[in-house]
């Protein structure tokens, strides 16, 4: 066994023993809180509440146990266990020149992992949402959408697989350079095509209707100096009792978007609470921040995969005989999460540190207590709980925990 190929399973075996140690940590914390409401709640949020938001957690923290657990055997199945080794030779029996191969040999990875993540999918979504009242999709609508994310996946990944593995072949010894600046245009082409047409395909997004609530979000709009191609309500009581809101796009392209679940749960007050949250991410650039982030880590990760690609004993250590381009990138992508397993806790923070800047910004463009209230009702009607564990919400949570959130709204 090679050094690599040991570093690689005892880092493998540490993540998934800390998530497993996290998960039991917040399920226990979470039960032994779920008799009493916290006292910032109380006579908001019933007990009863409480306490189906306990049961929830539960319930999807076990089941992100199993999903670690089954990721770690299937990334050990592709890697160790020679699945991808096989899939690669299967794919060369049929002599197409490297880049069809490797195209091949990519989407029938990406395919197969779709086909995996099948079954948690429907246990979640016909077991667990409809066990506690959340669920609204049909056996139809599921299989549609799985139907539909197969084909938008193919259509946005075929050709980017294609053109990283041409680069590979003919840009010489600083592909991962140039394969970088494709990366980060076609990221900012999915901003700016998916709410336009990716996100109609699987919605209808009708827009929101002349009165009152729709006046005040222009009026808030306007402060804000934020323009956008309207305002919409999305269907997504279709799916699900869950609400948001959101904004997508950027340019002429940006669209303020929220669940019809949303509009009917909240108040006009709330709603504008909600929305001026969401303008804070824009008007603190949190999303031109994480644009840079994302670019300086992509190009951190090309480099390594750079460095890999044209190492052998990269391809050996983790189960395929034959180096390629096409491994090179299968291997890394399987890989890359057992080591950056520790890096997570700091981008939950970074994130956290975002929400909290767009709460402050929404609780000086709009009344804060009515985003606490907003947050109050949201957090009831999810079933998100009250009381996570510290130190599983510090490694997990892109939000902070709602007693410290609404205590740093009402303390400001």
């Amino acid at each position: 066994m090679s050094l690599f190929t040991s570093i690689f399973l005892a880092l493998l075996a540490l993540s998934l023993t800390v998530e497993w140690w996290l998960a039991l940590r917040h399920i226990g914390f979470v039960a032994r809180h779920a008799g009493q409401v916290p006292p910032r709640f109380e006579g908001a949020i019933s007990l009863a509440e409480h306490t189906k938001a306990a049961r929830y957690t539960g319930v999807n923290t076990r089941m992100s146990m199993w999903e670690v657990g089954i990721g770690a055997l299937i990334v050990l199945g592709w890697t160790l266990g020679g699945g991808l080794n096989s899939l690669d030779q299967l794919w060369r029996t049929f002599a197409l020149g490297p880049v069809v191969t490797g195209t091949g040999v990519l989407m029938s990875l990406a395919l197969i992992g779709t086909v995996l993540e099948i079954p948690m999918t429907w246990w979640k979504t016909f077991k667990v949402e409809s066990r506690f009242g959340f669920n609204r999709t049909t056996p139809a609508l599921f299989w549609s959408d799985t139907l539909k994310n197969a084909v938008v996946m193919l259509a946005v990944t075929l050709p980017l697989a294609w053109v990283a593995l041409l680069l590979m072949s003919a840009a010489g010894p600083l592909w991962w350079l140039w394969l970088w600046g494709v990366w980060m245009g076609f990221i900012v082409l999915m901003i700016w095509i998916y709410p336009t047409f990716i996100a109609p395909w699987f919605n209808t997004f009708n827009p929101l209707e002349d009165g009152e609530l729709k006046r005040r979000i222009e009026a808030l709009l306007a402060r804000s100096g934020f323009t956008s191609q309207g305002i919409f309500v999305m269907d997504g009581s279709r799916r699900s009792s869950h609400g948001n809101a959101y904004f997508t796009g950027f340019g002429k392209s940006k669209r303020i978007v929220f669940y019809d679940t949303l509009i009917e749960r909240l108040s006009p007050d709330e709603i504008e609470a909600v929305l001026a949250h969401e303008l804070g991410h824009f008007k603190l650039h949190h999303i031109r921040r994480r644009l840079v982030l994302t670019g300086l880590t992509s190009l951190a990760a090309l480099g390594i995969l750079g460095w890999l690609a044209a190492e052998p004993w990269f391809y050996a250590s983790l189960g395929v005989a034959t180096p390629s381009p096409h491994g090179a990138i299968a291997l890394f992508l399987l890989a890359m999460p057992v080591f950056s397993f520790f890096l997570d806790p700091l981008m939950a923070l970074y994130s956290r540190q975002h929400e909290f800047e767009a709460d402050r910004y929404a609780g000086q463009q709009t009344d804060r207590h009515d985003l606490v209230t907003a947050l109050v009702k949201l957090y009831a009607d999810n079933a998100a709980t009250l009381t996570p564990d510290p130190l599983y919400s510090a490694f997990h949570d892109s939000h902070p925990p709602a007693p410290i959130r609404v205590a740093r709204l009402e303390g400001e």
